[in-house]
């Protein structure tokens, strides 16, 4: 057996954060959806500081980060003396619960064959930041611009979809139908809109250099490496911050219509596996750390537990 690249965990999480340093801004974020959501949805600066620090982000860039979040209107802050609290705004709360129930939940689920084709015609007057909104949620579900008024995607997630049109005032203004596959012959399949609408190589790059880097992390999980509650957290912030950056651009496609031996189905299972392994003590650092600024601080919500099909419970692990 060959050895492996790295000398323990630390090792790995080291060359990581040498080679992939995160952007304090972007890592921010990371933990707001990951971490701080379940936690209530709010922490104070100090908390995030102290959370931060492993990942050697100052403090002064913390602090730059959160005040730009709170500018765009991701964050609010409230102040207590000289003290700032910072919470994720309803909005803000609500792309997060959607963008993260990307990452937990398999998405390579049985299709039906039909396609959602959303199209709105000239006569029925939507202004120009409608249809700026619109395209940009759209395109950010995965959706491929026919053309400029035309949008169409195998398998959308009707629930978030509805929001989308809720959210840009649209519903009233747009066309929603589903398509199937004609049996005319001759024709273009629409099987093939795939290679011509969806950049799907650079996807897959993005999950294949996921797995090489993670896959030394979860050998060493499995064979037993020790590390501490502090190295768990820093690894499982990590793994999310980079699979969630490669969610950002994956159409999320059924199964069917992917290139046989899909990366994306590997780095989610390897993302799954390494998580669960360092849930339990990334949580009890998580707990610890909220808990030294506010000894009120809230466990996980049960919602957490749900993550990549259960999670290991506190109780389980008492056990």
């Amino acid at each position: 057996m060959s050895e492996l690249p790295y000398s323990d965990l630390a090792h790995w999480a080291a060359h990581h954060l040498e080679n992939r340093p995160p952007r304090a801004k972007s890592l921010v974020m990371t933990l707001f959806g990951d971490v701080i959501r379940p936690h209530g949805g709010k922490l104070w600066l100090g908390s995030l500081i102290q959370l931060l620090a492993p990942f050697g982000i100052s403090d002064r860039l913390v602090r730059t980060s959160v005040y730009r979040l709170a500018e765009e209107g991701w964050l609010s802050a409230q102040r207590e003396g000289r003290r700032s609290q910072y919470t994720l705004r309803p909005e803000a709360s609500r792309r997060f619960e959607h963008a993260y129930q990307r990452i937990y939940t398999p998405t390579y689920l049985a299709w039906d064959g039909q396609w959602t084709l959303i199209f709105s015609m000239p006569s029925l007057m939507m202004n120009s930041k409608q249809r700026a909104d619109l395209r940009k949620e759209l395109l950010w579900e995965g959706f491929c611009a026919l053309s400029p008024t035309a949008f169409l995607h195998p398998n959308p997630d009707h629930t978030i979809l509805d929001y989308i049109l809720q959210a840009t005032q649209a519903q009233s203004l747009v066309y929603v139908g589903k398509l199937e596959p004609s049996q005319l012959p001759q024709t273009r399949p629409l099987s093939q809109l795939i290679q011509d609408s969806w950049d799907l190589a650079q996807v897959a790059s993005g999950y294949g250099q996921f797995i090489q880097r993670f896959a030394p992390a979860l050998a060493m999980l499995d064979a037993g490496q020790s590390y501490d509650d502090e190295l768990a957290f820093v690894i499982r912030t990590l793994l999310i911050h980079e699979f969630r950056r490669i969610q950002l651009h994956d159409p999320q496609l059924p199964i069917e219509l992917l290139p046989a031996g899909w990366a994306g189905k590997q780095a989610y299972e390897l993302c799954r596996d390494v998580y669960r392994q360092v849930c339990a003590k990334a949580e009890r650092y998580i707990l610890s750390t909220l808990r030294a600024e506010d000894d009120q601080a809230p466990e996980a919500a049960a919602y957490f537990y749900e993550r990549f099909d259960g999670l290991p419970t506190p109780a389980k692990d008492q056990a």
